[in-house]
């Protein structure tokens, strides 16, 4: 099903792969359209059907990613880039081992800087001289943040330091032998880097999802929704499973 839902695009599909076939061919479309499309990227369990997808296509002859560039959201600090819980390990198993991307023009916050500050500033300045994300695609926490902007006060602009919320650091427990494994902290991208992407793409799958993507489409905009700003931004899609978007029908 397709429709608009206060000016954004929403299909709901009837199930997670049916979601994950479709979020691949709007990428797909996106980098044979633009060929140097820089893609600003999400980890996490929803994003990795999408991912499987993409490397079907490339092995297929379908999709070149040679002259793509692309920017992950986001990254635990700190974190060893070997350990199979970063974002790090995650872009490596999931995408960038089995498509001819170049290793020079996958970009992800360095999770073993020495001055995590410093790394925020660098990174923001990268994706700026590379003018900026044209495609980004989000995942959804269950609270609703969008890569690790947490529920807060204000919506930060910059790529910054954050302490991870604590219903956060549950939902990924599921990753680690036990929720005191989980990293506390990470780096991420802010709200003004989002919201300059020329696109967005939003993923969301499982009913768990489901306040959450009902807030960003029809609550307030607020920061402690910190996905809602997304009704602010001019070209928006969202794909969503039926179970994801139950609040929707």
């Amino acid at each position: 099903m397709e429709c608009f839902l206060n000016n954004t695009k929403v299909f709901i599909d009837e199930n997670y792969e049916e979601l994950s076939l479709r979020s691949a061919q709007i990428i797909k479309n996106q980098v044979d359209a633009v060929p140097g499309t820089v893609l600003g990227l999400a980890t996490g369990s929803t994003l990795i059907g999408t991912y499987d997808e993409l490397v079907r296509l490339h092995k297929a002859g379908e999709v070149d990613f040679s002259k793509v560039v692309s920017f992950n959201l986001d990254e635990y600090f700190p974190i060893k880039k070997s350990d199979n819980q970063s974002y790090y390990y995650y872009m490596k198993k999931h995408l960038f081992n089995h498509v001819n991307i170049l290793a020079e023009n996958t970009h992800i916050p360095d999770s073993e800087a020495a001055d995590y500050e410093a790394e925020c500033a660098a990174y923001e300045e990268k994706i700026t001289a590379h003018g900026g994300i044209d495609l980004q695609i989000l995942g959804i926490g269950n609270n609703g943040h969008i890569g690790f902007n947490e529920p807060g006060d204000a919506f930060i602009s910059q790529a910054h330091y954050v302490k991870l919320d604590e219903s956060t650091i549950k939902a990924n427990s599921r990753f680690f032998d036990n929720e005191n494994d989980v990293p506390k902290h990470a780096i991420t991208v802010g709200m003004r880097t989002i919201m300059t992407a020329k696109k967005i793409l939003l993923l969301a799958s499982g009913e768990k999802k489901a306040e959450a993507i009902f807030q960003t489409i029809h609550g307030a905009i607020t920061p402690r929704v910190p996905a809602s700003i997304l009704q602010l931004h001019p070209n928006v899609t969202i794909i969503a499973d039926k179970e994801a978007a139950r609040l929707l029908l």
